[in-house]
């Protein structure tokens, strides 16, 4: 067994799984590279299974849990965390917080909605994928990455401005709805007073 099996868990970001439309294997399995904890909605246990992926805990309202007890022994050592009225994140992120993990990838979550994921940002470092895109938020206001030659999305709320700085080109934009900067390669910046989220596309194959 390789040594980084012994890397405490929680030190690793944990995986939360709401939907795997548009999402393929391929872009969930280098997540899964050192083994997190893996939380999954109830809707996607069986895709999750066929992809041969070791589920830590199905998030499951009663009815559910009832159809599927087979599961607890066919997953061994799967458990079950009842979720109430389809809350399956938030129930997901406090456990996640209550069990002292630092850090999570959210599969399949709107990132029209990244907005209501802010209040856990003082807990939790939070990657969301929305299809092949990965957004992330920038949280201390200022941002620098080396970029390929690609698109980003910057997201925030509406009127919001961001100061950028790419190797041809700066300004401030104003955030509107789906705000889509091109970008050279090279190291970027990005800087505003508040949060706002950085969203990549993930090349597939």
């Amino acid at each position: 067994m390789s040594s980084h099996h012994f890397v405490k868990e929680q030190q690793e970001p944990a995986l939360i799984i709401l939907n795997t439309e548009g999402i393929g294997f391929d872009v969930v399995a280098p997540l899964l590279e050192w083994v997190p904890t893996v939380l999954v909605a109830q809707e996607e246990v069986f895709t999750v299974i066929s992809w041969g992926i070791k589920i830590d805990l199905i998030l499951a309202e009663m009815d559910f849990q009832q159809k599927h007890y087979h599961l607890l022994e066919e997953q061994y050592p799967v458990k079950f965390f009842g979720v109430q009225g389809g809350d399956f994140l938030n129930e997901g992120l406090q456990y996640l917080i209550a069990s002292k993990h630092s850090a999570v990838n959210i599969i399949g979550f709107d990132h029209q909605r990244v907005f209501e994921l802010e209040a856990k940002l003082e807990f939790l470092d939070i990657v969301v994928w929305d299809g092949p895109t990965r957004y992330f938020p920038v949280k201390n206001g200022e941002f620098k990455k080396w970029f390929p030659t690609c698109a980003v999305q910057l997201h925030a709320p509406e009127g919001t401005l961001i100061e950028f700085k790419t190797p041809e080109d700066s300004g401030i934009i104003e955030i509107k709805y789906a705000t889509v900067l091109e970008m050279p390669e090279g190291s970027s910046t990005f800087k505003s007073n508040g949060i706002f989220w950085v969203g990549e596309i993930i090349m597939q194959d």
